[in-house]
């Protein structure tokens, strides 16, 4: 059976955002390689809070279901770029998640789990379970930055109890460096070459990802410079593991 490398991603763009670069490489190389979007289902109501309005506003589109259109499409032009295959979850973004009672269970993104949501780790870990093959390498991120699904979902990849690698949440590791330290303490790290035509395939994908650059980034050209100078460090990129 061939090994996949499966890269766990919250949201449409953050395995690209955090590994665009090495997922170019890997595939480059033959790789199997897979992104698996979690918070991107649906909503069945058009109704927004108030906190989704401005986002809304921010990406020039008013409603839920052409957001999630416009954002699958996005990531699907992205992960052509690196070569990579992508998969779909049903899960709502937090923006559109609502209490039992139908309060808007969050008015920003990094606000701290709801406690309703005390089950969702585990919804999530059943649905990677369900698909996984025994060869199969998870990268998952650390959650820097502390947008709520990023932690849940990071909860979820460690219910698995599995060998885990962990990339660095972009753009939260330019916005909080001071962050990593304290999660990757004990970890053992590699890192992974990145040539230059695998850093220009990493800024290329994310730049497909045109509704949310300027929530991201404060434009096209910072985040260019912003990888750039990311992937400069080490000429490539970094993972660590608990091995």
């Amino acid at each position: 059976m061939l090994m996949r490398w499966i890269y766990i991603s919250p949201h449409l763009d953050d395995a690209v955002l955090s590994a665009g670069g090495l997922i170019y490489e890997q595939t480059r190389a033959g790789m199997d390689v897979e992104i698996w979007n979690f918070m991107c289902g649906f909503p069945p109501s058009e109704e927004l809070s108030p906190y989704a309005q401005v986002l809304h506003f921010q990406w020039g589109i008013p409603s839920a279901a052409d957001v999630v259109t416009a954002r699958r499409a996005e990531d699907i032009r992205a992960a052509n770029i690196v070569g990579a295959k992508t998969v779909y979850f049903d899960f709502l973004d937090c923006i559109y998640r609502r209490s039992r009672n139908g309060d808007w269970l969050y008015s920003y993104v990094f606000d701290p789990p709801h406690e309703e949501e005390a089950d969702l780790p585990a919804r999530i870990a059943e649905s990677i379970s369900a698909r996984l093959k025994p060869t199969d390498q998870l990268v998952c991120q650390f959650g820097l930055g502390s947008h709520v699904d990023h932690i849940l979902v990071r909860r979820a990849v460690d219910l698995l109890q599995l060998p885990v690698l962990y990339d660095v949440d972009i753009p939260y590791l330019f916005k909080s460096p001071e962050e990593l330290a304290p999660k990757i303490a004990g970890m053992k790290e590699t890192t992974h070459r990145i040539t230059e035509a695998g850093l220009k395939s990493w800024q290329d994908a994310i730049s497909a990802y045109e509704s949310q650059i300027s929530s991201l980034f404060d434009s096209s050209d910072a985040m260019r410079e912003q990888i750039k100078s990311y992937w400069a460090e080490n000429s490539g990129l970094r993972l660590w593991s608990n091995d």
